[in-house]
């Protein structure tokens, strides 16, 4: 198609032209060699130290270091990371024991919550290992079941690519829900999933949002199992 041949009317949505040469670039970001993050990426764990994540009285975070991974030390508490962010991509590495114990809820549980406590992206070893269909692992908690189970076997390293979209408010009014999209071991198992508030849910209460900063930290849950992580690192967006 020639320049004078092009659509020259200004799309609403976009402010601009289609195919209008004078658009802004999009930055380059280079992707990242092999395993590691990308390069604007914030690393939270690259195998040495905990030193971006606190316990929830603002100490050092205690779970256990070694090997290039940390551990979930149980009863020692959740941690948080001691910065905050908003819209975010995310990776994480996450591997469940491997001497079974416990089923259910009870096997290999741990979570990821954005925004300390409000919402969260269920971790559970549910390799032939049934329960709830929306408390098994990548589900929104208590909210909408993954569409498929792809989670690995017990010990072996299960990878979560999270896209997570904050909600947004206007004082204590929500003007658009947080959005999320979450691959676990390369599968889609949540697709543009609108979250439908906090989901930890207390007997007989629906999801609800309430409002809440526009940045927030997020949460390692210990759930009383020793979880490993390794290989975390996220992208702001804007």
């Amino acid at each position: 198609m020639s320049d004078s041949e092009k659509p020259k009317f200004i799309i609403p949505e976009t402010g601009y032209m289609a195919q209008d040469p004078e658009r802004p670039q999009p930055a380059y970001v280079a992707p990242a060699i092999e395993q590691g993050p990308p390069s604007d990426a914030t690393v939270l764990f690259d195998g040495s130290d905990l030193s971006h994540w606190r316990m929830a009285d603002g100490s050092p975070a205690k779970w256990k270091v070694e090997d290039g991974y940390f551990e979930v030390i149980p009863k020692s508490g959740s941690i948080f990371t001691k910065a905050e962010f908003g819209s975010l991509q995310l990776h994480l590495e996450f591997a469940s024991p491997v001497e079974l114990q416990g089923q259910g809820q009870g096997r290999g549980n741990s979570g990821i919550f954005f925004y300390e406590n409000r919402y969260e992206v269920q971790i559970l070893d549910n390799y032939e290992n049934p329960t709830y269909a929306d408390g098994i692992v990548g589900a929104i908690y208590s909210q909408h079941p993954p569409l498929v189970n792809a989670i690995r076997k017990p010990g072996e390293w299960n990878t979560y690519d999270i896209v997570w979209q904050a909600p947004v408010f206007d004082g204590k009014r929500l003007v658009a829900p947080a959005i999320i999209t979450v691959l676990l071991n390369g599968v889609v198992v949540q697709a543009h999933t609108k979250v439908l508030g906090g989901t930890r849910i207390k007997k007989g209460e629906l999801p609800h949002y309430e409002a809440h900063p526009a940045e927030g930290c997020i949460q390692l849950q210990d759930h009383n199992n020793p979880v490993r992580f390794r290989n975390i690192w996220l992208r702001r967006l804007s």
